[in-house]
């Protein structure tokens, strides 16, 4: 199963990253055939002086203290598009060629499989003519599967809860499995897809997304490959579009958005004078360990998730439970414990209890799309946190499977989201936001908006030693956030500008691309120049509110 984090980073240019047993790293020149077969990072900024741990943990505990924080506003950020950001992270760092190499990769496919782009290879692997891939499609080799959930027990007179219901689940192993978390793995390329309940549910909507435009190509009298290649590249497009017009400007400042896309990248891979840019594109670590961890911030530490779990029944969905009702970081048990997440073999069901399918119309706001019907009960809608230097306390007791530690001993240090974050960052001596504020040419944040920010952490409990080190060299990831406390909860020049050109270029790089048809307009929406999230949730679920919301109110 692939881990959450990396053990190592091959960064072109430089070598292979590996760490010690203390955390140490060490570059190493790769062999030629470990190079291909590595995923493509690279460096944009220079290398950087790195906090000490006592200062990192300090910094960490300031950013998931507990206490009351901010949630997005003007206007908010509807709490599904932090799940729909992790689905996007995990779309960006699969590998579809984690295989061994064989006579059916050629060089080209390799070095493509290991370089991020936004093609949803998250969602289809390599295909259903892999031979290892075919499983997570139907029979016809053209729509993928869907699961089916398991009976809940439910009050008196709630039947609906107590029946299976197919297509509300992503598929998994099941009895074929031989062990309990075996059988409770997901049947998707990518299990991190799996690893809470919020990105398996956005998986499964995009699953359903995908078959539904099977269906609709299909009365055009298309079949087989022909079928399945057309799907594929309707949902890629349509994929794009919503990320560029409805995910990234609502999380990177729209003007930085706007320029980037209208007059092309400035500073990653960017065109030069008689340089071309190639066809595969790279990842910054600036970008995967710092810049795109944003959706940390925007995390919830409970969410009221249908009629069942929210605070009016008492039980709401907190960010424990959705770990819970998971395969890959939980076991679908609610009464577990800490360390019943972290025992790969706890028994329990094999699918996801009927009572935690999601009520997608608390995760999204359809006023946008004029469907009244659609709206929450009062009070019932769900906005994400603000995007600042603040996490949701939870976050520092992570189960072990959020970072493939299951099965082994984990120090409470390691649990904290944020001092894995900052850690990580120290471990491939990435840049400083100042050194990349002068790289990126636009004035860095001044020592009291680093120390104190705009309603974000407090560092008030930090030595003066430690205070001091973190405004001289402020991790790009800390400065990325308390550069949005600035910038209205939005990513701003720094971190805007870094995680826009990335996704710029990772569009250009990808085979179905939106950049290289600038004359593509999405067909699926209401009209030729939009379609959005609930766009995408309108058409997968045949825009019906009982499916969208199969528990009702």
């Amino acid at each position: 199963m692939k881990q959450h984090g990396r053990n190592s980073f091959f960064v072109v240019g430089e070598g292979v990253i590996e760490f010690d047993r203390d955390g140490n790293a060490l570059t190493r020149r790769p062999a030629a055939v470990e190079e291909l077969r590595r995923f493509r990072f690279s460096r944009l900024g220079p290398e950087g002086a790195q906090l000490d741990e006592g200062t990192r943990v300090a910094l960490a505990d300031a950013m998931t203290a507990a206490g009351a924080q901010p949630e997005s506003a003007d206007p908010p950020v509807p709490a599904g598009f932090t799940y729909l950001g992790q689905f996007v992270d995990h779309d960006l760092t699969m590998d579809r060629t984690e295989t061994q190499l064989g006579e059916d990769v050629t060089l080209d496919e390799l070095v493509q499989g290991r370089s991020p782009a936004l093609d949803l290879d998250s969602l289809y692997g390599r295909g259903p003519d892999d031979h290892a891939d075919r499983v997570y499609y139907a029979a016809d080799r053209v729509k993928l599967k869907v699961g089916t959930t398991s009976p809940a027990s439910g009050p008196p007179g709630d039947q609906q809860v107590t029946l299976p219901m197919e297509g509300f689940d992503l598929p998994r192993f099941g009895q074929t499995g031989l062990t309990e978390e075996e059988r409770r793995r997901p049947l998707i390329p990518d299990p991190r897809n799996d690893e809470n309940l919020a990105v398996a549910q956005t998986h499964l909507a995009f699953i359903r997304f995908h078959n539904q435009v099977v269906d609709e190509l299909a009365l055009r009298g298309l079949t087989g490959r022909r079928l399945f290649e057309a799907a594929r590249g309707q949902v890629v497009r349509h994929y794009q579009w919503l990320l560029r017009h409805d995910f990234l400007p609502r999380v990177v400042d729209p003007a930085i958005v706007d320029d980037v896309f209208t007059n092309g990248r400035r500073f990653f891979e960017a065109p030069r004078r008689g340089r071309p840019v190639g066809p595969h594109p790279t990842m910054p670590l600036e970008f995967a360990v710092a810049a795109y961890r944003l959706g940390h911030s925007m995390i919830r530490s409970e969410y009221e998730w249908n009629r069942v779990f929210n605070t009016g029944t008492g039980i709401p969905g907190t960010l424990f439970l959705l770990f819970a009702f998971s395969g890959t970081s939980g076991n679908f048990d609610g009464g577990s414990s800490l360390a019943d997440l972290d025992d790969p073999h706890h028994e329990s069901v094999d699918a996801l209890p009927t009572n935690w399918i999601a009520d997608f119309r608390r995760l999204y706001d359809f006023a946008e799309v004029d469907r009244p019907d659609l709206a929450p009960p009062a009070g019932g809608g769900n906005a994400a946190m603000r995007i600042d230097s603040l996490l949701v306390d939870p976050l520092d007791q992570l189960p072990a499977g959020t970072f493939g530690g299951r099965g082994a001993p984990v120090d409470d240090v390691q649990r904290n989201l944020a001092f894995r974050n900052l850690t990580r960052a120290g471990m491939v001596r990435l840049a400083s936001g100042q050194q990349m504020a002068e790289l990126l040419c636009v004035d860095p944040l001044t020592e009291e908006q680093v120390l104190v920010g705009n309603g974000g952490a407090s560092l008030d409990q930090l030595t003066d030693e430690q205070r001091a080190a973190v405004a001289a060299a402020t991790p790009l990831w800390f400065y990325a956030l308390r550069e949005a406390e600035f910038n209205g909860g939005r990513l701003g020049p720094v971190g805007g500008r870094v995680v826009a050109e990335v996704f710029h270029r990772a569009m250009e790089g990808s085979r179905t691309s939106i950049v290289r048809e600038p004359s593509w307009r999405p067909v699926l929406g209401p009209d030729r120049r939009t379609f959005r999230m609930t766009d995408l949730l309108l058409f997968a679920f045949e825009g019906k509110a009982d499916l969208l919301n199969p528990l009702g109110d």
